[in-house]
């Protein structure tokens, strides 16, 4: 039974290789030319971003190579593969080859602004960032992502996104009685780079915050508490904190 499995293993491996021999390959070592691969003022949306050849070449290896992966390790194991972890992954390697051709944050973010619908509790990552950071720039906008994103992981905050964003008295945008807040204009360029952001801080697919960043506010309020933490950095209007 472990030949099999090891011999099914290998073949998957294989295939991968193959996978990533053409058209990366090709796309990472170009013909000289003339024309810039890339856009490099990238005065791009990301629709336009998406159509461009090199990020095509890319989106069709990794999700080539993402179902070939997910088919055989389920069929080999038995085993299921988390759609959310598995879309990650995916965005984590395009980003970081992007990262790699020169792409700055807000390229990524207009790049990602697209995608596979948003589960709960991204859409709570995505809604806490429109509203508490929509007017900061993309930077501060992942800031925050990360600091939801850090709480939710610490042990001293509720364990989920969305629960981290309705707890009482924590953000100003929810009301701590209902935890009820304003409409979200769905259609707007604030909610797409939301969604982008999300993504990309889902993916760790960007260098941000510490994991160890609980807390911030806005450098036009200086509350008590502020005072008892250590001060780590400051990114557009909001102050940032570890204990």
């Amino acid at each position: 039974m472990i030949k099999l499995l090891s011999r099914g293993v290998v073949a998957v491996m294989g295939s991968l290789m193959l996978t990533f021999a053409g058209p990366v390959s090709a796309q990472s070592a170009p013909a000289p030319t003339s024309t810039p691969l890339l856009n490099t003022s990238y005065s791009l949306t990301g629709a336009t971003v998406a159509k461009t050849p090199v990020v095509a070449a890319v989106q069709r290896t990794v999700q080539t190579t993402q179902t070939m992966f997910n088919n055989a390790v389920g069929g080999l194991f038995g085993t299921t593969i988390d759609p959310r972890q598995a879309e990650n992954a995916k965005i984590a390697r395009e980003a970081a080859w992007l990262r790699n051709a020169g792409w700055p944050l807000y390229a990524l973010v207009d790049r990602f602004a697209a995608g596979t619908t948003l589960d709960e509790q991204a859409t709570c990552l995505a809604t806490t960032v429109y509203f508490e950071a929509r007017g900061e720039s993309v930077d501060g906008q992942l800031a925050v992502a990360r600091v939801v994103m850090n709480r939710a992981a610490s042990g001293k905050y509720p364990a989920s996104w969305c629960e981290v964003m309705k707890q009482p008295w924590q953000f100003s945008f929810v009301n701590p009685h209902t935890g009820n807040f304003p409409a979200i204009n769905f259609q707007s360029a604030s909610w797409a780079r939301a969604q982008g952001i999300a993504r990309l801080a889902m993916a760790n697919a960007y260098p941000s915050l510490d994991n160890d960043v609980l807390w911030y506010h806005a450098d036009y309020v200086a509350p008590s508490w502020g005072r008892r933490l250590s001060y780590v950095d400051k990114i557009g209007a909001h102050i940032f904190y570890r204990a």
